[in-house]
């Protein structure tokens, strides 16, 4: 991704400011979001502007590989950052003061019930979002390039 390219934050105030407080500290401020909750940034380009979008996610591991969830609170649609992984898998990832390309895929079904469980441990609020809907919300791995 280019770094002489705009970049346009979540447009929801407060993941805004999370993301802004997380760029200016390096990380050190949002990477650990609340106590035990550690957040990522993602950087994917828009499927339909071609523009470089940002986000804060929660965040697991499963080796080497970061897993994030495409919840958006139970919404019966997938998040726009998800979307924007499925027309281009190419991403940015920043985790604390590091920042590195990745490459993104939706958990296969042997293994998504164990990065569920995972990701629920560091959010348990993820099995009650899946309850809101009826779309299956996918576990996203991000593989380092």
């Amino acid at each position: 991704m280019s770094t002489n390219e705009q970049v346009l934050d979540s447009p929801q105030g407060w993941v805004a400011d999370h993301i802004q407080r997380y760029v200016e500290t390096g990380g050190a401020e949002g990477h650990e979001w609340r106590p035990g909750v550690w957040t990522l940034l993602l950087t994917t380009r828009g499927r339909r502007s071609g523009k470089l979008r940002r986000t804060a996610l929660i965040y697991g591991r499963d080796g080497d590989d970061y897993l994030v969830v495409a919840s958006q609170g139970g919404a019966p649609q997938h998040p726009a950052w998800y979307l924007n992984l499925l027309a281009d898998p190419a991403a940015e990832v920043q985790v604390g003061a590091e920042t590195f390309a990745v490459r993104a895929r939706t958990a296969e079904p042997g293994e998504k019930p164990r990065m569920w469980r995972t990701m629920t441990g560091a959010w348990p609020a993820y099995d009650e979002y899946q309850t809101k809907t009826d779309r299956e919300i996918p576990v996203v791995v991000l593989e380092r390039r």
